[in-house]
């Protein structure tokens, strides 16, 4: 099944550019497959898509596919500008479209302080068990930002 999901991600993508997660969702939903938005994030992950302003797209051809995804300290640094705690939430805002990258990197650290995200276009919600893990979770995320 995911194998199958993959094949028509990647299908959409060549077809047309899609601009966010909620589209390439309801894209998916239309052909069948009905994903929630952190199956989505792992998606995107796994099939290292990136986002420019036409949308996302598919990685190119060239180089190690290893090298191709940025860890996320890195897409912290670059698209992260802040994180605040409210209990055991956290806000991390970001550069206008770089919510996606960070909340499908956040997922996909499996971090045992974290229950899951929510991405919006600048600000990622992350959601932790407790406040003593989403302070920890909020030293690590800042040191990553800079």
């Amino acid at each position: 099944m995911k194998q199958q999901r993959h094949n028509v991600i990647r299908e959409l993508l060549v077809k047309t550019a899609i601009a966010s997660q909620d589209e390439l969702r309801r894209k998916l939903a239309g052909r069948g497959f009905h994903v929630t938005q952190a199956t989505l994030s792992r998606d995107i992950h796994e099939l290292r898509l990136s986002k420019g302003p036409n949308g996302y797209s598919l990685p190119s051809e060239e180089g190690d596919s290893d090298d191709a995804m940025p860890e996320i300290r890195d897409v912290l640094k670059n698209f992260g500008l802040e994180v605040r705690q409210s209990m055991n939430l956290l806000v991390v805002i970001t550069t206008t479209g770089g919510a996606q990258p960070i909340a499908a990197g956040i997922d996909y650290e499996d971090w045992p302080e974290v229950v899951g995200t929510i991405a919006g276009d600048d600000t990622v919600l992350v959601i932790c068990p407790d406040p003593d893990k989403a302070n920890l979770l909020k030293e690590r995320i800042e040191g990553y930002i800079g």
